[in-house]
């Protein structure tokens, strides 16, 4: 399906290389084929085809990437057949058959999974008139107000049949993530009227903040994952992103506490680089721990890879932004020199199996996020900030960015006038 095109199409554009976004739109138009008979993460899906073919759409105005949102959207409908309208995680493009991972708990959807559908779905409805779209991601929404949350947390597995949460585990990492991300971006991408999301997305990190943020011995601010009832002082790479959610939700939080949470953005930003700071390769591990004497370095060697993430990166971008420390830059220039000098191969960028080994060997893969978000917030964090301001455009959580919808006299958490 062409997600390394499809996901790199707005990287290329906002480079300025139109002749290569040009080849690659000529491959969406002839080639981009839906109708294969094959399961598809329904969330990958519209982060990356989704969000990547409507963020095309918006920069250049090219109807087809629009045609092609719209199709892909309409074949991932039938995951929503569900007693609770919480989606499956993944459905049979041809067959519209959907079902859940066998490794999630009880039969569970993922909170980060059906919680990140927002952004792409409201901007399909926007586009289309047809409120199908909008109606299933705030049916997911208004579910999730009513039920029980344990000290304020949302567990990271809900069974879509029950409509009951799964194991106890709570992460702001993977598993649970972008749902925060994207409770804060609701609110920016509605033009701050949809106080509803910004409401949800106030008390959940006031509940993060109480239970899984702590300072490690060394002084290093952390966010751990809460399991089996205890707190587990390990910190996914994925988490890092969250220093710049709070960086962007400053403006707006609760209680005048702008300059609290730009702090502790800058304190996640500190710890994240210190995991990178602290390998061989100054590259970060997957995931990293905060006990027995070890700070921020990854333990187990299935902990020690790094796969071209991005959400470091993409701190370092959103800290730039608001505060201007050329700190930022200077870690950023660290990452591209790291990533150059040991991911670069003949075919493109590789994936690295330990960034503690001073011989790292290759896992081969080049991830499509690589060029939809990695590259890309390395490119914004050294381009002035006029290009896509944080006021006009929200970046999905593959960094693909949508436009903030000044809907007149509307606020999204109603029944909005689309047109």
């Amino acid at each position: 399906m062409g997600a390394t095109i499809v996901d790199a199409l707005d990287t290329l554009y906002i480079m300025g290389l139109h002749d290569e976004f040009r080849e690659g739109q000529e491959w969406i138009d002839k080639n981009l084929d839906f109708s294969v008979n094959s399961e598809v993460s329904v969330f990958e899906v519209n982060i990356r085809f989704i969000g990547g073919l409507l963020a095309a759409y918006y920069l250049s105005g090219q109807e087809v990437f629009k045609i092609k949102a719209v199709q892909l959207a309409g074949k991932l409908l039938p995951a929503f057949n569900t007693p609770t309208g919480i989606p499956w995680a993944m459905v049979n493009l041809k067959s519209g058959v959907g079902r859940n991972w066998g490794w999630a708990s009880a039969g569970s959807s993922i909170l980060a999974e059906f919680g990140t559908l927002h952004m792409e779905f409201v901007h399909l409805s926007y586009l289309t008139g047809d409120p199908v779209y909008y109606n299933k991601v705030m049916h997911i929404r208004k579910l999730l107000q009513k039920m029980d949350r344990p000290n304020g947390l949302y567990p990271n597995y809900l069974n879509p049949r029950t409509g009951r949460w799964g194991q106890h585990h709570t992460s702001v990492g993977g598993l649970g993530d972008s749902f925060y991300e994207y409770l804060l971006k609701a609110w920016l991408m509605s033009d701050k009227t949809d106080a509803e999301a910004r409401k949800m997305y106030d008390d959940a990190i006031e509940a993060i903040e109480k239970h899984l943020i702590r300072k490690s011995n060394g002084g290093l601010t952390f966010i751990g994952e809460w399991k089996n009832g205890h707190l587990e002082r390990k910190m996914g790479h994925l988490t890092c992103f969250a220093g710049g959610m709070f960086a962007l939700g400053a403006d707006g939080s609760r209680d005048d506490k702008a300059g609290h949470y730009l702090q502790l953005g800058a304190e996640i930003a500190h710890t994240c680089h210190e995991s990178y700071d602290r390998t061989t390769l100054k590259l970060g591990p997957e995931a990293f721990k905060f006990d027995g004497g070890v700070e921020a370095v990854a333990v187990r060697q299935n902990e020690k890879y790094y796969i071209l993430r991005p959400e470091v990166i993409e701190t370092y971008w959103y800290m730039w932004r608001f505060t201007h420390d050329p700190k930022y830059r200077q870690w950023g220039w660290e990452a591209t020199q790291a990533i150059d000098k040991y991911c670069r191969v003949s075919g493109g960028f590789s994936g690295v199996k330990d960034v503690y080994s001073s011989s790292p060997t290759y896992d081969d893969v080049q991830q499509s996020f690589f060029l939809a978000e990695t590259l890309k917030y390395l490119y914004l964090l050294f381009s002035n900030d006029d290009l896509l301001p944080l006021d006009n455009w929200v970046f999905n959580t593959e960094a693909h960015p949508l436009p903030v919808l000044h809907l007149a006299n509307t606020t999204l958490s109603g029944n909005p006038a689309y047109r």
